[in-house]
């Protein structure tokens, strides 16, 4: 019997490009799918609830998280974020990969919880590159940004709890990392020894 599908967990410093990668991903591999994650943050310029987040409050996400909706969640900058459990669940069962685009608070949950996930830490080149891309971006306000770059070199401290480690100077060459990481966890004795027992029950039938 085939296994479920792989849990990607992208994750690492607010700059580091784990947005961009994570597009790139999902437009070049049609086995992935996008978890979309909860948030009672207000939405930003040009995004759409249930596209970029499901936009909730705060209520209504507490009552998400007693009633345990959610395989990760974490108090971020005074708002909530959140990735939904019943889809991914779901897709992952249904053989599908799953991406998750998450901080490293929530990404250090869902270890915890779904151990035989793919845990990616997306790093800049420098903390000099990634203050640019913050200013760049243009879409927090000055005093979110200073606390974004003030808690970059404590999350950067959390690499060695990942998988993996991709450093994203090029977009291009970072994502293509990445999805070699993915060909490489596909091809785990774990995710494949059904092969072997097909060939098994298929030798035993003809009495090899």
């Amino acid at each position: 019997m085939k296994p479920q599908g792989l849990l990607l967990v992208l994750s690492g410093p607010s700059g580091a490009g784990k947005g961009t990668i994570c597009k790139a991903l999902l437009e070049q591999r049609s086995d992935l799918v996008y978890s979309v994650s909860c948030t009672t943050r207000p939405p930003r310029k040009g995004e759409i609830s249930g596209v970029n987040y499901i936009f909730t409050n705060h209520e209504d996400f507490e009552d998400m998280i007693n009633n345990k909706g959610f395989l990760e969640h974490a108090s971020v900058y005074g708002n909530y974020y959140g990735t939904p459990r019943a889809y991914v669940l779901e897709q992952l069962k249904a053989g599908k990969d799953v991406v998750l685009e998450i901080d490293t608070q929530g990404a250090l949950q869902v270890k915890e919880n779904f151990p035989d996930g793919v845990f990616v830490f997306i790093v800049p080149p420098s903390l000099d590159e990634l203050s640019k891309r913050i200013y760049n971006r243009g879409t927090d306000a000055e005093d979110v940004i200073k606390r974004r770059l003030s808690a970059a070199t404590s999350e950067l401290a959390y690499a060695s709890k990942y998988d993996y480690i991709v450093v994203n100077d090029e977009v291009e060459k970072a994502t293509s990392k990445v999805s070699k990481i993915m060909d490489v966890e596909h091809l785990r004795v774990g995710r494949t020894f059904y092969i072997v027992d097909e060939i098994c029950k298929r030798c035993k039938k003809e009495e090899c």
